[in-house]
């Protein structure tokens, strides 16, 4: 392979920011190495809810010291897919990303046509297409946004491998994939990565060409990294719920009236006795945990 994700060091690097919906995770890896290789002038998200990979790609912007603009698009009150949104996701977004990114970032609250004239043609390097995913809609997002993608640009297409229900990002991509250089991770959902504009920038094109010829290297290697970024997520949730399992043992062991004896009540366990047996195994199980 002419291309080595190792040579980019954001490949490895832990994301800041991960949301309790895991949808995205998967791909922050490749998220990281997009952004280095394709060093955007503009990035552009369309569909951005919680902002688990918006924010991956401001914090690789932030990393790199790269003179990009990003824009985040979303109304932020959900669709037929997601449900409502409540006005709390984009306040606590908006919390979290003010004080780190705004001096690049902006998160335009709005739909996507309102959107469409805050860009020039041929303005946006990097595009990722994120809202309703019925074919329909994916479509429409796509050729009313295609025009605004820079002859470089790199446009993603999230859940490329659902075909559930009335998801139909697949079909467009199949469609489509052919119209310049492209790839598809099938993991966390599948994302199809697609350089359409005629003059893609040479390092995204030599990685999309080695990774066609080599499909099962690059799919282990990158799924591999978002399963480690799963997997420490998955820990770190069992560890606040050990915590708080904790604190709700100990709390019930104060308020009993009696203290624990060791030996079986009429032939029974003695409650008190295996609670302080379960506190003492959530304690072990917590610390393996946090170990990990």
């Amino acid at each position: 392979m002419r291309t080595n994700p190792l040579d980019y060091p954001m490949v490895l690097a832990d994301p800041q920011r991960i949301t309790v919906d895991p949808a995205w995770v998967g791909h922050i890896p490749f998220a990281f190495v997009l952004v280095e290789m394709l060093k955007p002038a503009t990035v552009v998200e369309l569909g951005t809810y919680r902002g688990n990979s918006y924010c991956a790609f401001c914090q690789a912007v932030a990393a790199l010291k790269l003179p990009t603009k990003c824009y985040a698009v979303d109304t932020w009150k959900g669709d037929e897919h997601t449900g409502h949104y409540a006005e709390q996701i984009y306040q606590e977004l908006r919390a979290y990303h003010d004080p780190r990114y705004a001096s690049f970032s902006t998160l335009l609250r709005m739909t996507f046509d309102e959107a469409l004239s805050h860009f020039a043609d041929g303005s946006v390097d990097l595009l990722h297409i994120d809202g309703l995913h019925t074919y329909e809609a994916v479509k429409h997002d796509y050729e009313t946004w295609r025009p605004k993608l820079s002859p470089r640009g790199v446009v993603l297409f999230h859940d490329t491998a659902r075909r559930e229900q009335d998801f139909g990002v697949w079909k467009l991509w199949d469609e489509i994939r052919g119209s310049g250089p492209s790839f598809e991770f099938n993991h966390f959902s599948g994302l199809g990565v697609l350089s359409p504009g005629g003059a893609p920038a040479a390092e995204v094109r030599d990685f999309l060409n080695d990774a066609r010829a080599n499909p099962k290297t690059v799919l282990r290697f990158f799924e591999t990294l978002g399963n480690r970024i799963d997997a420490e997520i998955t820990l770190h949730n069992l560890g606040n719920f050990l915590d708080q399992t904790q604190r709700f043992l100990d709390a019930w062991k104060s308020d009993l009236s009696q203290p624990a004896a060791q030996a079986p009540i009429n032939g029974h366990v003695n409650p008190y006795a295996a609670a302080g047996r379960v506190a003492r195994d959530l304690a072990a199980v917590r610390a393996a945990a946090k170990r990990v």
